[in-house]
């Protein structure tokens, strides 16, 4: 079976959160995308401590489309350097793996 694997990016509007998570999915890159609730991000960024608010997508996709659905994050995201991680999924159902796989054949 394909790897599947969950990638993850945030951003800082829950418009353009909930644009990024259905244009992945409408494009067939992501099977599903989870928007999580606003959460309160601290980083480093050009040397001072930034403070923003941020909303986190989490996407359910297989290795073979993360190249391609990590590009289109890329190409849509506002920030210069958008998190991009990405998570093996080590377990789950049949059911709802060979499902990610399908969602993600389709294109």
């Amino acid at each position: 079976m394909t790897d599947i694997v969950i990638a993850q990016t945030t951003i800082d509007d829950e418009d353009r959160a909930k644009a990024l998570a259905r244009g992945a999915v409408e494009s067939g890159l992501a099977a599903c995308a989870h928007v999580d609730a606003p959460f309160t991000a601290f980083y480093r960024w050009q040397d001072k401590v930034e403070t923003a608010q941020e909303w986190r997508i989490s996407y359910k996709t297989t290795t073979d489309r993360l190249a391609e659905l990590e590009a289109w994050v890329a190409g849509k995201h506002s920030y210069d350097v958008p998190e991009w991680i990405t998570l093996p999924v080590t377990g789950g159902s049949d059911a709802y793996l060979s499902w990610v796989v399908e969602e993600t054949s389709r294109n």
